[in-house]
This record gives structure tokens, sequence and C-alpha cells, in this order.
């Protein structure tokens, strides 16, 4: 299980890089916020050879917009291109998931694609996680992941319990992908996830001392890491 840390700055990354994949992200801007591509590409100087991650927004149903938005983080440097579907509907997430994938891979056939969907869909009218794995594979990305949308201090585990995220994490393995867990995620969540075993968490809140609005601590990345294993 890899530790991705969400930096939303230069400082805050050199506080990150005890974390396996440093995760790009500007929370002003929403659960998957997309930062500046030229912060993207001064935190991948930063990281040297570990792996950087992009998010490039809560997607409307906006192909050609996602697909522009991914190609941008891809050509910034981002290992990692992540993007969260903020819409309802299978077919219209099988474009926008076709058309990211296809604007990254055509040019960057190493780099990795994370879809991902949220853990609170009911209450934003969104699709459902547990529809868009098939979805992710059938577009050959690489990556499915829950997230929660609304960060008022109800994380992954106030709307989706152990075994069904369990279920998620081995429908993904079956079908190829990777499985990426995140929302509002605490140290008290740790035991929960290792027996869940997906094969990365993404934190942000759990490394800031609680509070994702604040700074990123470098002791709670080192402790996160070493409580991971």
């Amino acid at each position: 299980m890899q530790l991705l840390v969400s930096p939303s700055s230069i400082e805050e990354a050199n506080a990150s890089l005890s974390a396996d994949i440093i995760d790009v992200k500007r929370p002003a801007e929403g659960s998957l916020g997309a930062n500046f591509p030229w912060i993207i590409r001064e935190i991948k100087e930063i990281a040297g050879s570990k792996p950087v991650s992009a998010a490039i927004g809560d997607n409307e149903y906006k192909p050609g917009t996602a697909a522009l938005s991914a190609y941008g983080a891809a050509h910034a440097g981002a290992d990692y291109i992540k993007v969260g579907l903020m819409f309802d509907g299978a077919d219209r997430a099988r474009e926008v998931i076709e058309a990211v994938t296809t604007a990254v891979k055509r040019e960057f056939p190493d780099r990795y694609v994370v879809i991902a969907a949220y853990a609170d869909f009911n209450r934003l009218g969104t699709i459902s996680p547990l529809s868009i794995s098939p979805l992710v594979a059938d577009a050959g990305a690489d990556v499915a992941m829950i997230d929660t949308g609304v960060k008022d201090g109800r994380g992954l585990f106030a709307f989706m319990d152990e075994e069904t995220l369990t279920q998620f994490v081995r429908w993904n393995r079956e079908l190829g992908l990777r499985t990426a867990l995140a929302g509002s995620l605490r140290f008290e969540d740790l035991d929960a996830l290792k027996r869940i075993n997906p094969d990365i968490i993404g934190v942000r809140g759990m490394v800031c001392g609680g509070d994702r609005s604040s700074t990123i601590r470098a002791e709670l990345v080192e402790r996160a890491k070493m409580m991971i294993g």
C-alpha cells in the first residue's frame, strides 16, 4: 500500500518527500482541485525520481475540457493524471474516461490515468464509484479511485463500509486495475485500510493535523508512512 500526499505548494511538497507519491492539487478549488502547470513542473523537479500525481478537477460532463486538462497535466510532468467525475450517467462517464485516457496515452503511454468517483455520490447526485471499474478498464486507464466530494469532516468510512471497499479493491484487481482510496482519512482509519489493502491511499488532512486547510507537517507524513509500512 503506497502513501500519496497532496501538497498545494512548493513548501508543502518539501514536507511531503517521505511519501511514495507526491500529489499536486489546489484544495481551494475543490476535492480534486487543479493546481497550476508551473507548480506541477516545480514539484516534479523537487520530487526527483519519485512519482508525481496531478489532479485536474472535479469535472463536469465536458469531455473536451477534461481531455485538454489531462494533456496539460501530463505535458507539465505528472506521472499520474487524476480526474474526478462530478456528474451522473454511465454513458457520459465512459465518454469522459475515454477522452482523458486517449489524451494522455497517445503521447505519454507510460503515464497513469486515475479515474475518481465519490463515496458521497448520493448527496452529490453523481455516478456511484461502484459503477466505474469496468469503464476504467475498458478505456485502458490504470487506477479506479474513491474520494469524497464534500470536505465537511465526514470521511470515506461515513459513506462506505469496509466490506464494500474490500469488494471494490477485489473487482479492480480482477479487471487488472489498481485501486486508490481517499476522503478525509484519519490515522484511526489505517488499520481498516490495511485490511482492505488498496494499492494507494491519498491523504491531506491527516498530515495537516486534521485540518486540510492547514499546512502539511513532515513529521506527520513520516508517521503515516511508518504506520502503513
